[in-house]
């Protein structure tokens, strides 16, 4: 099976590309080779592109205080445990305090780094870090992958407090919704959307065995898909069959 990700708005939209990013920095932070701690640079680079808006950190701590609220309106609600809701939100507290602690936008300490910040004004230049361009960059790929490691750690230690609030809030908000079976009925799917509730995230999940590509677009009053076929001469042609998938709404 294979997932895709579709979301409603900007902000959404934002917090899926830095969780992918972040999920990339991890992954190639514990390999030991110098080209995959490159790309964790250049990953570290991203990311500070993805979330050097002003308002980014406000409008994660606003969907935190918004989770919070919403969580505690559930108190004394016998469905639900006690237990879990408070671990939830001292969850929520920790990433709030975490976060709010942190000054300037995301990633502001490493802008102050010199020898990284020579870096990232290379690195978008096609073989722009070659050992005679970036000398004390080639010798630092040289250090033993401990030290390296320990590198990159230190440097992407103010961008945790982001990647755990942003995890969280994705977790949730895909929590919410509820998976439905549906089917394209000749690789064409419309729904309209209920009224009085705002979704901002669409799951589709569909068997890669049926070597199908779902085109998908919406906003707040449908949702459309189109199932595409990879044809040999590698352009996306329609799907034409009746195909089944599963599509959850979050909100």
């Amino acid at each position: 099976m294979i997932l895709y990700e579709y979301p409603f708005n900007e902000r959404i939209r934002t917090y899926l590309r830095l969780e992918q990013l972040f999920r990339r920095l991890a992954e190639l932070r514990q390999r030991s080779h110098p080209l995959d701690h490159h790309y964790a640079i250049q990953t570290i680079f991203e990311i500070m592109d993805v979330a050097s808006r002003a308002d980014m950190k406000s409008d994660v701590l606003k969907d935190i205080d918004r989770q919070k609220l919403q969580l505690n309106s559930y108190r004394g609600n016998p469905a639900i445990s006690e237990q879990v809701l408070d671990g939830v939100i001292a969850q929520l507290d920790n990433c709030f305090i975490q976060l709010n602690q942190l000054s300037g936008k995301t990633g502001q300490t490493l802008t102050e780094n010199d020898w990284l910040m020579s870096i990232r004004s290379r690195v978008g230049i096609p073989g722009g870090t070659c050992e005679f361009d970036l000398p004390a960059y080639f010798d630092w790929q040289h250090h033993s992958e401990e030290q390296r490691r320990a590198d990159l750690l230190r440097w992407t230690a103010s961008l945790e407090p982001l990647a755990a609030s942003i995890g969280l809030l994705i977790k949730m908000l895909r929590d919410s919704g509820s998976a439905q079976k549906v089917v394209a009925l000749g690789g064409q799917f419309q729904q309209n959307l209920p009224q009085g509730r705002t979704f901002q995230l669409l799951r589709l999940r569909i068997d890669s065995a049926a070597g199908l590509i779902p085109e998908i677009s919406g906003n707040r009053l449908m949702v459309s898909v189109r199932l595409m076929r990879q044809g040999t001469d590698d352009r996306l042609h329609p799907a034409r069959e009746d195909t089944a998938f599963e599509l959850t709404l979050c909100a």
